[in-house]
């Protein structure tokens, strides 16, 4: 498997907007391919990357559910496994410089054992063929802790700058702790620090005594609230925004 880094924190904070700038990052600073993963049952990681979605992992487990009780033949002989493969490669959406899958809604009634065991040994092979992935994860950490992806080499915790927020992503990072989860290496980034108001120093104290490696500030950016008034993609953010020059400096101290 390629680097993998999984992006994490409770709405509201500009998780997915940093997850954009993430991959953006990525191909443009790294240029390795990315596999882009939506895993946020608030599905809206494509906005901010300007691309268009037209399956999800979530009903493609509906079929393969249906498809483990049907005693039906299967197009072309194939088996569960080779159908869901083919399914989850037309599910697939390919841009320049990334590929991004997208999870969709949680499971509903029924036991999708079979159908999840798939998807994580898909997960796991299809990431493999990729220098980079990227994971969105819904708040909680839900989606880590079922396991769809096994190991990632770099956790985002993303914050606003309150006290509650950095709490709440302490909260968040113990939770890694507790689960056992394989992750690497476990930062937090506080998101949407006004300027000259030194919110900063007042904040340090508090993001001192949750035991999570801080990596860094990103200013509250005009622009971002500009492009997502307008519906445009965060990702066509111009490269001098303050956000940005922020943000791909604590990305340059983190990824390799």
């Amino acid at each position: 498997m390629g680097f993998s880094i999984a992006v994490a924190g409770k709405g509201g904070t500009g998780k997915t907007s940093l997850c954009g700038l993430t991959i953006r990052y990525l191909t443009e600073k790294r240029r390795g391919a990315v596999l882009a993963v939506d895993a946020d049952a608030n599905a809206n990681l494509n906005d901010v990357l300007g691309v268009q979605v037209h399956a999800t992992v979530g009903k493609l487990r509906e079929t393969s559910l249906e498809a483990v009780k049907s005693t039906a033949p299967r197009p072309g002989g194939m088996s569960m496994e080779q159908l869901f493969d083919y399914q989850i490669q037309q599910a697939l959406v390919e841009a320049k410089g990334f590929d991004l899958l997208v999870m969709g809604r949680p499971e509903g009634a029924g036991c999708y054992c079979a159908a999840n065991n798939i998807i994580r040994k898909y997960m796991d092979k299809l990431a493999d063929t990729y220098p980079y992935m990227v994971v969105d994860n819904e708040a909680g950490l839900e989606h880590l802790s079922r396991r769809t992806t096994q190991d990632m080499d770099l956790l985002l915790i993303i914050s606003d700058s309150s006290v509650r927020g950095i709490m709440t992503a302490g909260r968040i990072a113990g939770l890694v702790e507790e689960l056992k989860l394989n992750v690497k290496r476990t930062v937090l980034i506080v998101n949407r620090l006004q300027d000259g108001t030194g919110e900063d120093q007042a904040l340090r104290q508090t993001i001192e005594q949750q035991g999570v490696e801080f990596a860094g500030f990103v200013p509250a950016d005009e622009m971002i609230f500009e492009y997502d008034l307008n519906g445009k993609p965060l990702v066509q953010l111009p490269g001098d925004s303050k956000a940005i020059t922020s943000y791909f400096g604590i990305l340059d101290k983190l990824v390799p």
